[in-house]
C-alpha cells in the first residue's frame, strides 16, 4: 500500500493510493494511521470514500511528530571518505556505530513544496538524498532479527544543510539541519510488503536535471535492521517515529568544486521503488 496525506474540499486528508484514486481513510491524520496500525487500516478500506488522485493533492505524508526527526550520519562509507579534510578542523575517525542526530519538526515540507532559502541563514546549501523509514511498533532494545517487524513503512526525504551553520555551533547537527521548510518529505509511506528489501534501493538526487549522487541502499555502512537496533538501545522507539538513514556520497560541499544550492534550483530526489520528490528553491525570509 502507500499512505498518503492529500488536500481534498480544502482539508488535509489521510488515505491510501490506489491506481488513480484515493482512499481517504477515518482518521485526523497519517500519524493517527501509523499508530492504528495497518490491520484496523485494511478493515476501513472497503467502506471508504474514493475520490480521483492527482499528484497536485498531495502533501508531506506526515506533519505532526511525537518527537525530533531521527537521523542517521555518514552511512555510506564513500559519503564519510568524500568529505574527509573538507569538515573544517572536524574530521574524526571512521565510527565503530551508527551516528544518530535529531532535525526540528518544522522542517518538513511535501513532495512538491518549494524549499524556502534565506542566504542570509547561509551561503552553503547543501542537498542530501535519503531513504527514510517510520516506525509502525513499539519498542526498545530491539533485536535485529526482529527490527523489520517494527517498520510501518518507507519514504524519501532530502536533508537540505547548512553547512556554515553545521560547522558553527561545534560540530554538532542539529542547528545546521533544521531550518524551518527545507527538509522535502515523500511522496507517500510504501509499505515494507510493496518496497521489498530495503537494502537494494536505487537512490539519486538531481539539480538542475544533473544527477548528483546516485547509490544503492546495499552500500550503507549499517543496515537498517542495525540501525533500528542500535538507535532503540534503551530508548523506546514509537509508532509514528520517523528515521533518515543516511546520505551517499556526492554531496556539494565534498565537490571540487563545491556546488551549493541557490534560489530557483531544482532539487529531485527519487527512488525506483518509492517514487520522486520535486521541488525548488525559493527565497523565503527566514532570518
Amino acid at each position: 500500500m502507500r499512505f498518503v496525506t492529500v488536500t481534498y474540499a480544502g482539508v488535509d486528508r489521510p488515505g491510501v493510493v490506489e491506481d488513480a484514486v484515493v482512499a481517504l481513510l477515518p482518521y485526523p491524520d497519517l500519524t493517527d494511521v501509523v499508530v492504528a496500525g495497518i490491520d484496523a487500516v485494511r478493515n476501513e478500506l472497503a467502506g471508504a470514500e474514493r475520490v480521483p488522485f492527482e499528484p497536485g493533492m498531495l502533501r508531506a505524508p506526515l506533519r505532526r511528530f511525537r518527537r525530533d526527526i531521527l537521523c542517521t550520519g555518514w552511512n555510506y562509507w564513500d559519503h564519510f571518505e568524500e568529505s574527509k579534510g573538507k569538515r573544517e578542523g572536524q574530521d574524526v575517525d571512521r565510527p565503530d556505530h551508527p551516528t544518530f542526530f535529531t532535525k526540528g519538526p518544522d522542517v518538513v515540507v511535501g513532495p512538491n513544496d518549494p524549499i524556502a532559502y534565506d542566504p542570509v541563514i547561509s551561503a552553503k546549501w547543501d542537498y542530501e538524498a535519503e531513504l527514510a523509514l517510520v516506525i509502525g511498533k513499539a519498542g526498545r532494545s530491539i533485536k535485529p532479527a526482529d527490527a523489520l517487524g517494527h517498520v510501518f513503512g518507507y519514504t524519501l526525504a532530502n536533508d537540505v544543510s547548512q553547512r556554515d551553520l553545521q560547522r558553527q555551533h561545534g560540530g554538532q547537527w542539529l542547528k545546521g539541519k533544521s531550518i524551518d521548510n527545507t527538509m522535502p518529505l515523500g511522496p507517500w509511506i510504501v509499505t515494507p510488503d510493496e518496497l521489498g528489501d530495503p537494502q537494494d534501493v536505487h537512490l539519486q538526487c538531481l539539480v538542475n536535471g544533473e544527477a548528483l549522487q546516485d547509490a544503492s541502499t546495499k552500500q550503507m555502512a549499517y543496515d537498517i535492521a542495525t540501525l533500528i537496533s542500535e538507535l532503540s538501545f534503551g530508548m523506546t522507539l514509537r509508532p509514528g517515529d520517523l528515521l533518515l538513514t543516511g546520505t551517499p556520497a556526492g554531496i556539494g560541499n565534498a565537490r571540487e568544486p563545491q556546488v551549493f544550492l541557490k534560489a530557483g534550483d531544482e532539487v529531485v530526489t527519487r527512488a525506483d521503488k518509492i517514487g520522486e520528490l520535486r521541488n525548488v528553491l525559493v527565497p523565503q525570509e527566514l532570518a
